[in-house]
């Protein structure tokens, strides 16, 4: 085997594959944080944004969705410090984090966070808020270019195929999300390249997972999680492309309806979760993707308001509450009982 091409995970990686492979969790402090932690900053920020739409659609309180905002600040700050501080006391970890065939793609969810947390930063400094969506912008486009041309620079293992492959594509879709919180104006073709670039790629990469899904090993359990990925790209592609057209049309509609249908999927394939897989930090594959679902499902209660579009966005919305608040009590119990490293592995 060349020394480009990817090599089958062992059992020991595959275990860590949402973080730092294990040889190099010895390397520095906070080796064993993985990035894809930054997915925990995801999902409460678009908590906090799905909150903010029930206020305008169902008259909620509004400090719900401010309060949820200022915790994942707050969550981004501590995110961001604690991988500082691992990347300047072990940066091998980061590298071997980085070169993982799986966990490599999940440097996405930092770029990610820095796309999506301007909207509650927005609330304090808007100028700093678009500052940052500036940096996650070029980041996550840079980001994509160096990913893609990994895959198509040398032979992949089928097995590597799992849900994290998405998350570079997801995060182009991303871009347009804070736009109108943001008041940008005139980034059309940014835009309408971010969106478009990330569909396409979103689509074979799609068929490539659901490929390793039905043909090849069925995931490890500290993977099972990530299916719920799968529902990313037609809820966030619904609500970045209503923002840049603009209106809920006939396309907008198939995506809505397709978040759902692909919801109700992987809800019937992970709803065992708890028990087949201790709580860990590969849990937060489950939140952006759950909150994307609640956000995409109140936009369009919002355009065609009616019993089951009601339903379903409140619904999805008291769900994904109590999904995140669970997990994050959970993390923090974990944490102050000094648990960190074992949630990670």
């Amino acid at each position: 085997m060349s020394s480009n091409t990817p090599r089958p995970l062992r059992s020991d990686e595959s275990i860590v594959a949402y973080g730092t492979p294990l040889a190099s969790t010895h390397e520095g402090t906070l080796s064993y944080l993985p990035v894809a932690l930054f997915g925990s900053v995801m999902g409460i920020t678009g908590l906090a944004s799905a909150w903010n739409l029930a206020h305008g659609l169902y008259g909620t309180p509004l400090w719900i969705g401010q309060l949820i905002g200022g915790l994942a600040i707050v969550i981004f700050i501590l995110m961001g410090t604690g991988y500082a501080i691992k990347a300047a006391t072990g940066f091998d970890a980061v590298k071997a984090e980085f070169q993982h065939p799986i966990a490599g793609n999940l440097f996405g969810t930092f770029f990610i966070s820095l796309l999506l947390i301007p909207m509650p930063i927005a609330e304090y400094s808007l100028r700093l808020a678009r500052w940052i969506w500036v940096a996650g912008t070029l980041g996550m486009i840079v980001f994509a270019w160096v990913i893609i041309s990994r895959w198509l620079g040398s032979r992949q293992q089928p097995g590597h195929a799992t849900p994290a492959w998405i998350v570079p594509m997801v995060g182009l879709i991303d871009i347009p999300l804070s736009v109108p919180t943001l008041q940008i104006h005139g980034q059309e073709e940014l835009l309408t390249f971010s969106l478009g670039l990330g569909l396409f790629f979103a689509v074979p990469l799609f068929t490539l997972v659901m490929s390793r899904l039905l043909f090849e090993e069925p995931l490890p359990d500290s993977l099972q999680p990530s299916l719920m990925i799968l529902v990313a790209p037609f809820a966030l592609g619904f609500s970045a492309y209503v923002n840049i057209t603009g209106t809920v049309d006939r396309f907008a509609s198939a995506l809505y309806v397709l978040t759902i249908f692909m919801l109700s999927v992987v809800i019937g394939r992970i709803r065992y979760l708890a028990i087949c897989c201790p709580f860990r930090i590969s849990w937060s594959a489950v939140s952006f993707p759950s909150a994307g679902a609640a956000i995409c499902a109140l936009r369009y209660a919002q355009h065609t308001s009616n019993v089951f579009t009601d339903s379903v966005a409140i619904v999805l919305l008291i769900g994904v509450t109590l999904l995140l608040f669970a997990m994050t009590l959970k993390t923090l119990t974990n944490l102050a009982r000094g648990n960190l490293k074992r949630l990670a592995g």
